[in-house]
């Protein structure tokens, strides 16, 4: 399943004189993309904008990791409903920004009463981003930060304008620290060092090394996007939620459908479909095989009643012209002869009717005038002939009389 993901742009801080605050929309905005066939390799890179995105079975949209924030709290035991206002009164005091312009986000494992982290970012920009791409037919299934609070620790180094920043994430937390002071090289003990996985970007590898003191393992931009498929949180919640309706939602099923936990059921529906599979062959294999000799006996009949055929193309139809050739040299006459209809005719002749007025006659078929007959004689006479395997149509005021078909 092919995977797009893309790097969002970091918000800008600053806004123009006069600006209301709220995010301006920027037609000609570009996304930096990573895409993968498999989750694991790098298919292709770039940058585009929305509408000129790689296609893909699921997309991935990761905020920039300073636009993110994350505060510790304990979750309070609250309706979801009500959950979004009650995280804006216990976070009010420690962010900087107005909480109602704020989106926040919660692990799928939170439970109430317990402490858990909260990722913290600026709602209307995301929700600018997202609509942008919305528009371009670019529907992001999930939001993903490149960085959260957990174990193992991990840091990173980038380098910026401002010189060499270390990207670091552990247990307590996951913050941007700037190397050009001590306040960084304080906060690494020996301990804290060790249990550390270090990478830095390509281009500050040796800048890093000489920071650290020791080797760091170069990671591409592209290579570390690809570690957010591995992350369990999801910042589409609350008001980012998305609006699964129609084909996306069937999109949105199969997707969580195709996860690893739902394995143990493909693997179920695909061994019960191979068995039905083989059952159905099994079946088909043994009618074929009762068709074929219900056909050789079939043959063999014909070639012991009437020797003189020799090549069978349809025993069936063969053995009925054959039979009738034999019973016309007999001079007996057949179901379709006049003679035969006339004497079933007349043995299910109503006792209080006279002779018939008049009558035709094609070949398998009788027809008598209906003149002078009521609806009871009519009846009665179908009946008795039905009886005997013929079936009486009335038509027109005339009775039409043949052999009753067979299924």
């Amino acid at each position: 399943m092919s995977t797009l993901i893309l790097l969002l742009p970091q918000r800008s801080r600053l806004r123009a004189q006069g600006h209301s605050g709220e995010p301006r929309a920027d037609t000609g905005r570009e996304f930096s993309f990573v895409l993968s066939a498999d989750g694991r390799h790098v298919q292709a890179q770039g940058r585009a904008p929305a509408a000129q995105l790689p296609r893909a079975d699921m997309v991935l949209a990761v905020p920039a990791e300073a636009d993110i924030s994350w505060q510790a709290l304990t979750l309070p035991r609250v309706p979801r409903g009500k959950l979004r206002a009650a995280l804006c009164g216990l976070l009010e005091e420690q962010v900087l920004e107005d909480t109602e312009q704020l989106h926040f986000a919660l692990p799928a494992e939170a439970q109430p009463q317990q402490a858990c982290w909260v990722a913290v970012c600026h709602g209307a920009w995301l929700k600018e981003l997202l609509t942008e791409l919305e528009q371009a037919q670019v529907f992001v299934d999930r939001l993903v930060p490149l960085s959260w609070p957990g174990e193992p620790a991990q840091a990173h180094f980038v380098d910026s304008p401002q010189g060499l920043l270390l990207r670091w994430s552990h247990a307590q937390g996951a913050s941007t620290l700037s190397l050009s002071g001590s306040l960084a090289r304080d906060l690494f003990t020996p301990e804290t060092t060790q249990a550390t996985r270090w990478t830095a970007a390509p281009g500050c590898v040796a800048a890093a090394e000489r920071w650290l003191g020791s080797a760091v393992a170069a990671q591409t931009d592209a290579e570390r996007a690809l570690r957010v498929l591995q992350s369990p949180w999801d910042l589409r919640q609350f008001e980012l939620s998305p609006r699964t309706r129609g084909t996306r939602a069937l999109r949105e099923l199969w997707r969580e459908f195709m996860t690893p936990r739902w394995r143990p059921v493909r693997w179920g529906l695909a061994g019960l479909a191979a068995v039905q599979l083989l059952g159905l062959n099994l079946w088909a294999w043994q009618q074929n095989r009762q068709i074929d000799e219900r056909r050789a006996a079939l043959e063999q009949t014909l070639r012991s009643a009437h020797p003189q055929v020799r090549a069978i193309l349809d025993a069936p139809v063969q053995m009925r012209r054959e039979t009738e050739l034999l019973r016309a040299s007999a001079g007996r006459p057949g179901e379709q002869d006049l003679e035969t209809l006339l004497a079933a005719a007349a043995t299910a002749w109503p006792p209080e009717r006279g002779p018939v007025e008049a009558l035709s006659f094609e070949t398998g078929r009788l027809q008598l005038s209906a003149q002078g007959w009521s609806e009871a004689q009519i009846e009665q006479f179908r009946r008795q002939l039905e009886s005997e395997g013929w079936q009486l149509t009335v038509s027109e005021g005339r009775l039409s009389l043949s052999r009753a078909r067979t299924l």
